[in-house]
């Protein structure tokens, strides 16, 4: 039995499929596209399960409010 939780096997998983999918071409700045596209389906879980409350959202993430809210700014989400 794997000591990978299933979150992070999933990611491991998907980025195994991204590199097989590039073939023969070089891969660029992979951290921050995987921390791109994961940011922003994990604030807007957190604001669906905050009711759309910012602080509770903020302390959920572990982040302060202002931060939160210039997350969902980069991302172009709607609170």
């Amino acid at each position: 039995m794997s000591n990978i939780n299933p979150l992070e096997q999933c990611v491991r998983e998907t980025l195994e499929r991204y590199f097989d999918d590039l073939g023969d071409s070089e891969p660029h700045h992979v951290l921050a596209m995987v921390l791109t596209c994961v940011e922003k389906p994990v604030l807007e879980v957190a604001l669906e399960k905050s009711g759309g409350n910012q602080s509770r959202a903020a302390e959920m993430l572990g982040i302060t409010r202002s931060t939160l809210r210039k997350k969902l700014q980069a991302h172009q989400i709607q609170p």
